[in-house]
């Protein structure tokens, strides 16, 4: 069953960062994410993007203001994607895969059968048996993804996920997502520092200030999900892309 279109996956009030140190790293925010949206986070670096993704995903305490997503019900899951595969080397793809179902006590039949059908919806039907040292940037990164998926998420967190693949690899994989997401139903938050990949991607772009972070602007990426190669040509996108790079431009000189 679906949830409500205005279903809360994501609810943020107020929340704020600031380390021992004395460093803010992040304003008061306030966010909400709708079950099945695409929301990706633009913005300079050092700005609390990464932060942010990591208060959500309940792996640093917020100093201030609260969280809530519906991961935190027993049936809706949250997984989290970092910049790099992070695959064990001495493990085959399809163990690096498993991984989540073994700690959890799923049973080795159902666990090896789960992990499977998580690499075939990442394209890696065949390559369950190889090591990661065997797969190509691209392929690592889909495995990653692979055992992102395998404990059925609702909301996944994605913190630059491309952002080391060379261009050709990253539109694949944006295309390739862009499908699996929209597909899967799942509500993704997603940091990238790519204005194009951010486009191509979304529901809806937020641009970050500089720290300590808050949200200066969002804009709406109107139209429809999954897309194709075919929309990058489009003036649509051209003109979306403006925007944003005019916006995340203003956010910067705001702080300069």
């Amino acid at each position: 069953m679906t949830s409500p279109p205005n279903f809360a996956a994501v609810d943020i009030r107020g929340a704020s960062k600031t380390y021992p140190n004395g460093i803010r790293a992040l304003d008061p925010i306030d966010l909400t994410l709708h079950e099945g949206e695409f929301v990706t986070i633009v913005g300079p670096s050092g700005c609390g993007k990464s932060t942010l993704l990591r208060l959500i995903a309940g792996l640093a305490p917020a100093s201030e203001g609260s969280i809530v997503t519906s991961a935190q019900s027993a049936s809706s899951r949250l997984a989290y994607v970092f910049q790099s595969p992070t695959l064990m080397p001495w493990a085959s793809v399809q163990s690096n895969v498993r991984l989540p179902l073994d700690l959890g006590g799923t049973p080795r039949r159902q666990a090896q059968e789960t992990a499977r059908r998580a690499l075939e919806r990442v394209g890696l039907r065949d390559f369950g048996q190889a090591f990661p040292r065997e797969l190509s940037g691209g392929m690592q990164m889909r495995a990653s993804i692979a055992r992102a998926l395998v404990t059925e998420p609702r909301l996944l967190l994605m913190d630059e996920p491309f952002g080391a693949l060379d261009e050709i690899t990253r539109n694949r994989l944006d295309r390739e997502f862009s499908e699996l997401s929209a597909r899967s139903a799942l509500t993704v938050l997603f940091v990238t520092h790519s204005i194009y990949e951010a486009v191509f991607l979304s529901s809806r772009v937020l641009v970050m200030s500089s720290r300590p972070g808050r949200i200066s602007g969002e804009i709406g990426i109107d139209a429809p999900r999954p897309r194709t190669d075919s929309f990058r040509g489009t003036s649509e996108f051209a003109a979306y892309a403006a925007t944003l790079s005019d916006m995340l431009a203003a956010a910067m000189q705001d702080d300069a």
